[in-house]
Parts: structure tokens; C-alpha cells; sequence
């Protein structure tokens, strides 16, 4: 199964990036569902499935097959133009079983509208490749790095790849990608950029490595304005450098109680942004309710 899919009969919003003075041509530009000039980007963004091989595998009482399998059904009738997945696809250490488990799980979304997944400490790149890219040769816009750009005519999406090691739980970008992505910024300022990572953004050693140094980067340019990321299964809006920072839900399982389990429903426009948690376990007192966020 490809890395990105597309719905026949739809049009991508897509479109091949040519190389532009320090950047060569990117790689893994796939095709999304197009939307009309000034109309939102409608997405389901999901994250930390850890989808198992063995279906019955638990933590904490919840099972991770059986959620993701709700939401995935869920997310297939919602009439949303895509989905993107925020790494820790895989259980613990990245299994092809994981990834054949997660490929039956997202058949009804592939009916409907495009995938897109970046990897987490619980990924492994290898496997991950082999189980869902149809064109193993397939140029990557950095080097052993699953990565993704995403064009729609309002806004774009920037899928990052921050795992360093299997199954170890900090995360680094690295020089080569944090490189790839000053070049790309500076190069592309039209449209609002939406970041999507794993790691969580703060200094614990559990957390992305290198946030400083991808803030500094990012803060200059105002196209930046919001970085979507998983990793501490807990739901939550913070802002920092007047960058919305949104924490998304795991599918799979929390690590407390007062915590979400489930998925966003996301509406992203040129100055602002909507979302609609919809929640299938865990703390399910904020299910169905929306929260605005308005773009620096």
C-alpha cells in the first residue's frame, strides 16, 4: 500500500515542487484530496496507535488493536478529505506484524480518503518502508528519513521524522533535516505551514532533543503556526514563540486517567484553525468540543 493514497475520481492538491536554488527537487510529494481556494483543509489527525500484532494485546486495560479499529471506523464515515498519523504506529519495536495489523486496520480510511504517517520511537523505519511503500527506490527528501510535504491550495503540511533509535523514547530531527527544512522555509513563505512530529516539545530527555534548535528556526518565519505532535498520549493546547503547539490524543491508551483516548477532527484555514476531539475511552468529558485557534 502506498505511503499516501487517493480516493479515484478525486483531484490531488499536490502539485510537484521543482528544485528552487539550495533545494533540489523533494521527494514523497503525494496526492491529498484537493479543496477549493479559501476553503479549510478538513482532516482526522491521529496518533500513537501502537497497533500490535497480537490483537490482544493490553495496557492498562486498554487494547490498542480494538481502539484503533473504532476510531479508524470512525474516521471512514466522517467525510473528512484526509488523515495523517503522528508516529508510534507500531506497538513497541516496530514488527512487520505491527504494520500488517495496521495496514488491515486502515482499509475503510483508504476508501475514503488518503493516509499519510510519520514515525515515532516505537516505529522502525525499515519495516515500516517495506510494509507500505509500493517503490522501495523512491527519492527521499532527507535521507533515511520518512518525511512528506503536503500542498493544498491555503496551506501546507510538513510531515517531520523525529525517531533516533527503536523503541528508545527521545527523539531527534538531526542537522540533515532541520537543514532541509531552514532552506525550505525560507524559500516558501506564501502559504501558512502546518509542522506534524512526534516528540513532545519540551526539555525532559523523553522529549525532541533538538526543540530548541527547531524553534530557532522556526520563529522567524511567520508562516510557521502551529506544530501537531504526539508521544505523551495527553491532549492539550499550549503556545510558544505565538506558535500553537497541539498535543494529540493516543488511540491506543493513556497514561493517566484524567487523559483522552482518541482522535481530532481538524479544520485548517489561512488565518485560523478549528478542532473537534472525538474521544473512545479514557476521559471522555471533552468529546465533541470545538476549540478555535487563531493563527499568528
Amino acid at each position: 500500500m502506498p505511503l499516501f493514497t487517493e480516493k479515484p475520481g478525486r483531484r490531488k492538491f499536490i502539485k510537484s515542487i521543482t528544485a528552487t536554488a539550495a533545494l533540489t527537487t523533494i521527494g514523497m510529494l503525494n496526492p491529498l484530496v484537493a479543496e477549493a481556494k479559501n476553503k479549510n483543509l478538513n482532516l482526522a489527525l491521529l496518533s500513537d496507535t501502537h497497533v500490535p500484532e497480537d490483537i490482544n494485546n493490553n495496557y492498562r486495560g486498554f487494547y490498542p488493536y480494538a481502539n484503533f479499529k473504532k476510531a479508524a471506523a470512525q474516521v471512514a464515515l466522517s467525510g473528512l478529505a484526509g488523515t495523517i498519523i503522528t508516529g508510534d504506529l507500531a506497538r513497541l519495536t516496530g514488527e512487520t506484524g505491527d504494520y500488517k495489523n495496521l495496514n488491515k486496520l486502515l482499509q475503510p480510511i483508504y476508501k475514503e480518503m488518503p493516509v499519510a504517517m510519520t514515525l515515532g520511537n516505537h516505529d522502525n523505519l525499515k519495516n515500516f518502508v517495506d510494509s507500505f511503500s509500493d517503490d522501495k527506490s523512491k527519492e527521499q527528501i532527507v535521507k533515511n528519513k520518512q518525511m512528506i510535504v503536503l500542498d493544498h491550495a491555503d496551506v501546507q503540511l510538513i510531515l517531520l521524522d523525529s525517531l533516533m533509535l527503536t523503541n528508545f523514547v527521545s527523539g531527534l530531527l538531526g542537522k540533515d533535516q532541520r537543514e532541509w527544512l531552514t532552506n525550505y522555509l525560507e524559500l516558501n513563505t506564501h502559504k501558512p505551514i502546518m509542522l506534524f512530529v512526534h516528540h513532545s516539545l519540551g526539555d525532559r530527555d523523553a522529549d525532541l532533543l533538538d526543540a530548541d534548535k527547531l524553534f530557532r528556526i522556526i520563529k522567524p518565519h511567520k508562516q510557521v503556526k502551529a506544530i501537531f505532535y504526539g508521544h505523551s498520549h495527553d491532549y492539550n493546547y499550549k503556545v510558544r514563540d505565538k506558535i500553537h503547539l497541539i498535543n494529540l490524543p493516543s488511540t491506543a491508551y493513556n497514561f493517566d486517567d484524567d487523559q483522552s483516548i482518541g482522535w481530532l477532527e481538524a479544520s485548517l484555514g489561512k488565518k485560523s484553525g478549528k478542532f473537534i476531539l472525538h474521544t473512545i475511552g479514557g476521559n471522555i468529558e471533552g468529546d465533541g468540543i470545538e476549540k478555535e485557534l487563531i493563527w499568528r
